[in-house]
């Protein structure tokens, strides 16, 4: 006994078409964290660098999850996607992407904070080597160290 295409049995367990709005969020939402990276920085420039740990996690992600839900509740001529839309919403999942998103958040401060120690480490080097090693100065030909004087 075959079950039409467009069955409620069907439907349960064979994804047709795009993909489920789950699914859809999270990706979208992922996108959207990874373009907002500038704002993120600039947030957490802002911040001082030293936002405790639960705020710190906290960020950017509602506001791009808060966004994506716009954009994806926003699309027009996709019944299919407004019909899922509909479906109740999964606690475990919105809270799943969210840890995602804030996965993916601290990673990106992460990875700012090892280039800001790079950048002083090399910033010391020089400044070590131009204490070291007096320059001279090519138009007066004097002696220049950066020392007090």
């Amino acid at each position: 006994m075959a079950e039409a295409p467009g069955s409620g049995r069907r439907s349960l367990y064979k994804a047709t078409g795009s993909p489920s709005w789950k699914e859809a969020f999270r990706q979208g939402c992922l996108e959207r964290m990874r373009n907002s990276r500038d704002r993120l920085l600039n947030r957490y420039r802002q911040a001082g660098g030293g936002v405790p740990g639960s705020a710190q996690s906290t960020l950017l992600v509602h506001e791009v999850m808060e966004e994506e839900w716009s954009a994806l509740r926003s699309v027009e001529g996709r019944p299919e996607a407004s019909a899922q839309l509909e479906e109740p919403l999964d606690l475990a999942v919105l809270e799943e992407i969210q840890q995602e998103l804030a996965d993916q958040e601290r990673s990106i401060i992460g990875e700012y904070e090892k280039s800001l120690q790079f950048d002083e480490r090399c910033l010391s080097i020089i400044l070590a080597e131009w204490e070291a090693n007096p320059l001279i100065c090519p138009v007066c030909t004097k002696l220049v160290t950066l020392g007090p004087r």
